[in-house]
């Protein structure tokens, strides 16, 4: 019987190349590796399941899994990972100078349901006291107008989320002063391009998330893997093998950034950066498995469920498949 042939699509990441590029092998798989955007992967995963593997949206997942119909089962690997205190964007001549002005103002967003999106709302309400009832979201596409969300999602009564003008983007909408601001994973073009009256809400953002990593102890969670389910029934040491691989990719990606004799990184500073998110965070800096981030997953899911997304809430080991929630030793 020869390996497995799986379709895997995922990031080109530090942390995934060695699998892509052949490095590091998968048991018993032969890996067609399809390195996309979030936004392809993602469309295509929940619209099309068009992969056997593939990196999935935490906040799709866990629609999915609420509503009792996931085609993907997931893996512990956390691929990727981002403190959200980077993806406020605002007009800085409304007077919008910390968290509690952004009430009643008109913010834009690609999708409501995204991962990144969901953090900053609980992080918003959670920590500055602002309630996602309290501001009014525009819908629409970032950079090119139209952008539907991957899963119909139903949401509660106060929450007030309308549909940017047709043939109309979030990004005009910003420069034009229609929207007073922008959330989201990925930069406007306009803060990009350098526009002098859209900059970040928070002007040291990472001071701001330090503090919020030594208060809450989150390093928050955006997208975990996933197999397909039918191959996870029909192949139970699957799960199991994608974990270990994608482990070790992440371990040969850390040794590499560790390893400053010449930088692996185009990036100055890297030893100095490396050395201050472990003095934060710990030496495991970016943790796969379900142990050390049942936290932030509990705290993810809590706030999904109040933020309407998912009908009930989830417990966290409802997400994965059982082989990968505990491992042999020696």
């Amino acid at each position: 019987m020869g390996a497995l042939e799986l379709s895997i699509a995922m990031g080109d990441y530090d942390r995934t190349r060695a699998i892509s590029d052949g490095r590091i092998g998968i048991d018993g798989v032969s890996p067609n590796c399809m390195l996309l955007s979030p936004e392809e992967m993602f469309f295509r995963a929940f619209r099309h399941k068009a992969f056997d593997v593939s990196e999935l949206s935490l906040s799709s997942y866990s629609i999915s899994v609420a509503r009792g119909d996931p085609h993907y089962v997931a893996v512990p690997v956390f691929l990727s990972r981002a403190f959200r205190h980077t993806s406020i964007y605002v007009r800085k001549d409304r007077g919008i100078d910390r968290p509690a002005d952004l009430r009643g103002r008109r913010i834009g967003i690609a999708e409501y349901q995204l991962s990144a999106n969901v953090w900053f709302r609980g992080i918003l309400e959670d920590e500055y006291g602002v309630r996602p009832s309290e501001i009014e979201w525009v819908r629409g596409g970032m950079n090119t107008a139209g952008r539907p969300e991957k899963i119909k999602v139903e949401l509660p009564a106060d929450i007030r989320v309308s549909e940017a003008p047709q043939g109309a983007t979030l990004n005009q909408m910003l420069v034009d002063g229609e929207i007073d601001g922008f959330v989201g994973p990925r930069a406007p073009l306009c803060f990009d391009q350098g526009h002098p009256d859209v900059g970040r809400l928070f002007d040291d953002t990472v001071a701001e998330a330090e503090s919020y990593f030594r208060k809450t102890g989150i390093f928050p969670i955006m997208h975990v893997l996933g197999v397909r389910r039918s191959l996870a029934d029909q192949h139970p040491w699957l799960p199991g093998a994608l974990l270990k691989a994608f482990t070790r990719a992440k371990i040969m990606a850390e040794e590499a950034l560790a390893d400053t004799s010449a930088t692996k990184v185009t990036m100055p500073f890297v030893e100095d950066n490396l050395a201050r998110a472990k003095a934060l965070m710990g030496n495991d800096i970016w943790p796969y498995g379900l142990a050390p981030n049942r936290k932030v997953l509990e705290t993810f899911l809590g706030y999904h469920h109040a933020q309407g997304l998912s009908p009930r809430k989830v417990g966290v080991d409802e997400l994965f498949h059982p082989a990968t929630v505990e491992a042999f030793s020696l």
